[in-house]
C-alpha cells in the first residue's frame, strides 16, 4: 500500500509540476524527486522482499497505509521547510530577496 501511495503522490506531483515547469517557483520539481526516490525506494524493498522471502509484492493492511502516509507526511515537510527557506514570495525576508540569490540585510544598512 505505501508503493502505490507514493508512487500515486509522485505522479500527480510529477504532472502539477510539468504544467508549471517554466516557473518552478514552489519548488516541486523538488518535491517531485523526493516522491520518485521513495517511491523506487520502496519498489526495491517490496521487490527484494518478495524475491528472497516469498509473499505479498503489495501489501494491504493498515499498518501498510499508515506508514504510507506518514513517508508522505515528512515528504511534504521536508518540502514544506525548504520551500520556506526559499521563500518566492518574499513574506519572511522582506524585499523580496530568495536565498537563491541577493542580500537578506535591509536597504540602506
Amino acid at each position: 500500500m505505501w508503493l502505490l501511495i507514493s508512487a500515486f503522490a509522485a505522479v500527480i506531483v510529477t504532472a502539477l509540476w510539468y504544467s508549471k515547469a517554466e516557473d518552478d517557483r514552489y519548488m516541486l520539481r523538488f518535491l517531485g524527486l523526493m516522491l520518485w526516490g521513495s517511491t523506487i525506494m520502496v519498489f526495491v524493498d517490496r521487490a527484494m522482499g518478495y524475491l528472497m522471502r516469498g509473499g505479498e509484492f503489495l501489501e494491504v493492511s493498515v499498518e501498510a497505509m499508515i506508514l504510507g502516509v506518514s513517508m508522505l507526511i515528512a515528504a511534504l515537510a521536508v518540502w514544506e521547510v525548504a520551500l520556506l527557506l526559499k521563500d518566492p514570495k518574499g513574506v519572511l525576508y522582506k524585499g523580496g530577496a530568495s536565498a537563491g540569490g541577493g542580500s537578506r540585510r535591509p536597504e540602506g544598512g
